[in-house]
């Protein structure tokens, strides 16, 4: 019988510290399913609450990632890979991400990782959706070798917050989910650092009871963020800070950064 080996839940929390024009924090509990697709059949058999592509507790649905058609996510990240032309030797892919919790999902930031057949990362792809119904992913290629915590950069092309300009930098530090996850992004603009967000979770093996203990030590997390995001939104507001215009979203679905290639 199938095994879940590789799939998890993480639970922990997310902080976000804006240091200009004006502070302001924010702190809220959180937790993610690292899915490791190869294991999504065994997890829709082997989990009574969660289920993949159908209703449930929770699940996961491959038409809220990639291209939004339902396409088979291993497919995707195969065609993505390949029209980038990164090098990686088809080993697992591992998805980070918030499940849909009673048929509703909302995820700011979910992370793919690539890995080559040896265990190692070929590639980082990270997902980024707006609260205006946009998509837009950051591809980033780990060099040969590259072990631990990575340190990765990008330039920012997609409109995410109405309080944050466009021409900003990206350093996101990160290495693959083992027993802990932690994840730091550092926003960038010409006079120095603007804004740190910070995601840190513990391992706890994907079973019915740790998503039911989840759910009721969590109620619709799902419905919480998204609720948290214009909450805060009304306090930086109320603090003065100018809305920014949306852009058109870029007319690439992702951008790519190839460390062993010059940008």
């Amino acid at each position: 019988m199938n095994q879940i080996r590789n799939s998890a839940l993480y639970v922990g929390k997310v902080m976000h510290h804006r240091l200009r024009p004006k502070a302001h924090s924010l702190t809220y509990s959180i937790y993610s399913l690292l899915i490791d697709l190869d294991e999504l059949d065994t997890l829709n058999t082997r989990l009574t609450l969660f289920s993949a592509n159908r209703f449930n507790l929770f699940a996961v649905h491959e038409k809220d990632y990639g291209n939004g058609d339902g396409t088979s996510l291993k497919t995707y990240v195969t065609n993505t890979m390949e029209t980038a032309g990164l090098a990686w030797s088809h080993g697992p892919i591992r998805l980070l991400t918030m499940p849909r919790i009673l048929g509703y999902a909302f995820n700011p930031l979910s992370v793919f990782f690539i890995h080559n057949t040896n265990g190692s990362l070929a590639a980082i792809l990270y997902e980024v959706n707006n609260t205006f119904g946009q998509r837009h992913s950051y591809l980033m290629g780990v060099e040969n070798g590259a072990t631990g915590r990575l340190i990765q950069n990008c330039d920012k092309c997609f409109y995410v917050s109405p309080f944050l300009d466009m021409a900003l930098g990206y350093e996101f530090h990160i290495d693959a989910p083992q027993d802990s996850f932690a994840l730091t992004i550092k926003v960038s603009d010409e006079q120095g650092l603007m804004l740190t967000a910070v995601q840190n979770e513990t391992r706890v093996a994907l079973t019915d009871k740790a998503l039911l203990t989840t759910f009721i030590t969590h109620p619709l997390l799902t419905l919480k963020v998204i609720g948290a995001i214009h909450w805060e939104a009304l306090k930086i507001w109320v603090k003065g800070i100018k809305l920014v215009p949306r852009p058109n979203a870029p007319n690439h679905k992702v951008s790519v950064y190839n460390p062993l290639l010059k940008r």
